[in-house]
């Protein structure tokens, strides 16, 4: 994706995800649009492409996730497989002081040598690069709150068909969800060239009526005909099919605009947007309480010529130690 640098464009329109609701076929859902919170993630761990695309997309995906969370809470999107990314851990926790709806932040785990050979060969897709495993939610509610977790099997065709797969074990309500992530490309009058880092993605529910769709149809039901409420969502998972990668991450295309294209005729509603800010919780404080936990030997054999240094595996922040400051406090 190419776009001239500078520009005047609005800024509003990023890190956001906006609501919305098509009055005429009964649908609610939500766009995400992901630029400088999503780009310091990537950046700054500096994953090859690969794998910045499909942690881009599960930012994307946990962000839409956690701002439909009527309460003050953290939701964790992390994934388990055999492939080359073992890992992809992204969490969203609300925050209710400042101008940010809530925080996001997240990281991956690969092998490298796997990653470089599946790249050598053209094997790039999510369903290459996590294999076969599972996703889970987490949602917690705080100390004095049962957590709920919901998990489903990996699917192949990536992040947003094992995301079908939960809402359709674990919520039982018919969603349909596209997702996408790249770098944009910029360059000067003088062909001088920079990139930074998209995501976005945009979701579709049926509203339940009388318990409602599951977004699936027994087999011995296929002959009938389809109940209004039937077409009314087709008719919406099929414009949403039609929406292009280009669409999710242009930085000049506002999501009203995008809203207006694919459902204008049935009557689309956009409420406000809710912005969203990076946020991670390590703290000087927070990793030497972790490495007081080992004691006294164990800190001994971590000093390297006295010090020890923690790496942040979220925000890629180093903190370094002297081994005696950490003895200090040791029970």
């Amino acid at each position: 994706m190419m776009s001239p640098e500078g520009g005047g464009r609005d800024q509003s329109i990023d890190d956001i995800v906006q609501p919305f609701q098509i009055e005429g076929l009964n649908v609610r859902g939500r766009i995400v649009r992901l630029g400088a919170l999503v780009d310091r993630v990537l950046s700054s761990h500096a994953y090859p492409e690969a794998v910045s695309r499909i942690l881009g997309e599960a930012l994307a995906l946990t962000a839409m996730l956690g701002t439909a969370l009527k309460f003050s809470g953290r939701l964790t999107l992390q994934t388990q497989g055999d492939g080359p990314v073992s890992t992809l851990v992204a969490d969203y926790e609300t925050d209710e002081t400042g101008e940010a709806r809530g925080r996001l932040r997240g990281h991956a785990i690969f092998d490298e040598a796997r990653l470089d050979a599946c790249i050598a060969y053209g094997r790039t897709s999510a369903g290459a690069l996590l294999g076969t495993g599972y996703l889970a939610m987490t949602i917690d509610q705080g100390a004095d709150m049962e957590r709920y977790q919901g998990i489903v099997s990996l699917n192949n065709e990536g992040l947003a068909a094992s995301a079908h797969e939960y809402f359709a074990s674990s919520e039982q309500i018919a969603t349909r969800i596209r997702l996408a992530a790249g770098p944009l490309y910029r360059r000067d009058m003088e062909g001088h060239g920079a990139s930074s880092w998209r995501a976005g993605a945009i979701m579709v529910q049926h509203l339940a009526k009388d318990g409602g769709l599951t977004g699936h149809r027994e087999d011995e039901d296929q002959a009938r005909p389809l109940t209004d409420e039937e077409e009314n969502w087709n008719r919406a998972a099929i414009l949403l099919d039609t929406v292009e990668d280009h669409e999710l991450l242009d930085p000049e295309l506002a999501p009203q605009r995008l809203l207006f294209r694919l459902f204008h005729e049935d009557g689309v509603r956009a409420y406000a947007a809710e912005r969203l800010a990076f946020g991670c919780r390590c703290s000087r404080e927070r990793m030497a309480e972790v490495l007081r936990s080992f004691g006294e030997a164990e800190i001994d054999e971590m000093a390297a010529e006295g010090a020890i240094e923690v790496k942040c595996e979220f925000c890629s922040t180093v903190y370094l130690y002297r081994s005696e400051e950490l003895k200090e406090k040791t029970p």
